[in-house]
């Protein structure tokens, strides 16, 4: 674009806590002015006009009514992850502009960390690091055990691309792979990796050594784990959730592992995330929780802000958006 006025894309920040990568900028304003929030709220009346497209990373900047009525020009919102449920889509449709995700870039490392958060989860692997460091350990009991992964039944809630690649994987491990989704998967999909559909969850539910959760959050996924459906599950069974927090009721669940309802739970999502340091989910031994880093993998996040800038690039040419969200 040399010779060419780069467009203006704003950012919320450069590095710290939730800011762009700083090894992600030289990359992008090869294509993009960049313009922070910061630089913004100092600069709006000269600014409002020129930015063309919002660039969202670990959720921010936060798009609200006030800042869509502040930039007449914008033509894109470009989020990285799959989850949209930090943006209101009827809101920003309203306004015209068009919004994209990187659903394909995160596919591949997510499903390898259900399947980490699977085998940590049921061989108890944070418990048995912690008695072999202990100062206290004298010996290791022949009785501490865990549970089969090879063989077991595993549930898959939300068959979309993550869900399918959890389902090759654990193809390889020999389990029976149930799964319940909006839309069946077509008869080649489902015998490619021997997955059999579930038209009720329920029946999932009481039939899986492990249910994994792979669904975006909607109204009709809010909650959707709750008090009815951990009773349904078999005492010996383990919950994964690598989708969002609040896809779960956290109190039920809480009351769950407490009372034996079910065995464990592995989570790399909460709500809020952080988890308030007192939470009773902290304290429990029959949890892993992780920081919600399912594509937390250098290679992955440099392709999802590399599909993220062919995304706005697309939209500002008026060409058809690559990943694009639609209602």
């Amino acid at each position: 674009m040399e010779g060419q006025e780069l467009p203006c894309v704003l950012i919320d920040s450069i590095g710290g806590e939730s800011g762009v990568y700083e090894d992600h900028i030289e990359f992008l304003e090869k294509h993009f002015h960049l313009i922070t929030m910061k630089e913004y709220v100092e600069n709006k009346q000269s600014l409002s006009k020129k930015i063309r497209a919002i660039y969202v990373w670990y959720h921010k900047p936060v798009i609200n009514e006030e800042l869509l009525q502040s930039l007449p020009n914008l033509k894109i919102v470009a989020s990285a992850g799959v989850g949209i449920d930090h943006l209101d889509l009827n809101l920003l449709s309203s306004y015209g502009v068009k919004v994209s995700n990187t659903p394909f870039a995160v596919s591949t490392d997510t499903a390898d960390f259900a399947m980490a958060l699977m085998l940590a989860s049921s061989r108890r692997l944070v418990e048995g690091y912690q008695m072999a460091v202990c100062p206290d350990t004298e010996y290791f009991p022949a009785g501490w055990l865990g549970a089969e992964v090879s063989g077991a039944t595993l549930g898959i809630v939300g068959m979309g691309t993550i869900g399918y690649k959890v389902a090759q994987r654990a193809k390889a491990f020999e389990m029976t792979i149930l799964y319940h989704n909006r839309n069946r998967r077509n008869k080649d999909e489902e015998s490619a990796v021997g997955a059999i559909y579930c038209k009720k969850i329920d029946d999932l539910l009481q039939q899986s050594d492990f249910v994994l959760l792979s669904v975006i959050l909607t109204p009709q996924t809010h909650k959707l784990i709750g008090k009815r459906e951990l009773e349904l599950m078999k005492p010996t069974a383990t919950l994964i959730n690598i989708s969002r927090g609040l896809v779960v009721d956290q109190d039920a669940l809480v009351e769950a592992l407490r009372n034996d309802v079910i065995k464990a739970a592995a989570l790399d999502v909460t709500y809020p995330e952080p988890l308030p340091r007192d939470h009773p989910l902290l304290k429990l031994k029959n949890v892993i929780i992780t920081p919600h880093i399912g594509s937390a993998t250098r290679k992955t996040r440099r392709v999802m802000m590399e599909n993220m800038t062919e995304s706005i690039q697309a939209g500002l040419a008026g060409l058809p958006v690559p990943n694009e969200v639609l209602l």
